[in-house]
């Protein structure tokens, strides 16, 4: 199979579908690889690292998808994107059809096969690429969180490591979970599977 490697294009998104790596495997088993120039890049890998590995590089996304009958992406496609894609083409990305009405007719009516990252499933029902980026998400928010306080507090002194001298604060996290599966509590039908609240950890303020 060719399979092509796409820039993602949506805003503050650096991230990529295919390290060296992965591509390192899948040329070992035969299978042809095209990388778009600087798709890596936002991940720290480059081009050359691509291509020692036995990948092509190709100049634009136009490129990767008039040639490749497989493209993977990070994030949805973006409505410049659409045209692109053809009939019977597999894509192979992070859809979340259910936020976006536009996104899922656009790929209705490409004709392509659509493979949502978040619907691969094991036999034992686990997700296995879904749970990792959930899991990423969770970590990061922790820094997130001290970033926003930071500009929220301007003058006042925050921090959330242990200092000497300072008033130990408490930092909660919430966890909600959204299924389809659970009974109706909107016009939607969709409900909130559990919503928690954990003291989780120690910083301190001011």
């Amino acid at each position: 199979m060719i399979v092509g490697v796409l820039k993602e294009i949506k805003t503050k998104e650096s991230r990529v579908a295919m390290t060296p790596a992965g591509a390192e495997q899948l040329v070992a088993r035969g299978h042809t690889v095209y990388v778009e120039t600087r798709a890596g890049e936002g991940s720290g890998f480059t081009d050359s690292q691509y291509q020692e590995v036995g990948a092509a590089i190709q100049a634009s996304p136009t490129e990767i998808y008039a040639t490749c009958a497989m493209v993977m992406k990070v994030k949805e496609p973006l409505p410049v994107e659409y045209p692109l894609i053809r009939r019977g083409q597999v894509v192979f990305t992070y859809f979340h059809f259910a936020a976006s009405e536009e996104l899922t007719r656009a790929i209705i009516q490409s004709g392509c096969t659509a493979v949502a990252y978040e619907t691969v499933k094991k036999p034992n029902g686990s997700l296995p690429l879904l749970t990792p980026m959930s899991e990423v998400a969770g970590k990061m928010a922790v820094h997130e969180g001290a970033n926003i306080s930071k500009k929220l507090t301007a003058a006042r002194a925050n921090c959330w490591a242990a200092c000497r001298g300072w008033t130990l604060a408490r930092c909660s996290s919430w966890a909600a979970e959204w299924s389809a599966s659970m009974p109706p509590r909107s016009p939607a039908g969709w409900g909130p599977r559990y919503i928690c609240w954990t003291p989780t950890w120690s910083g301190c303020a001011t």
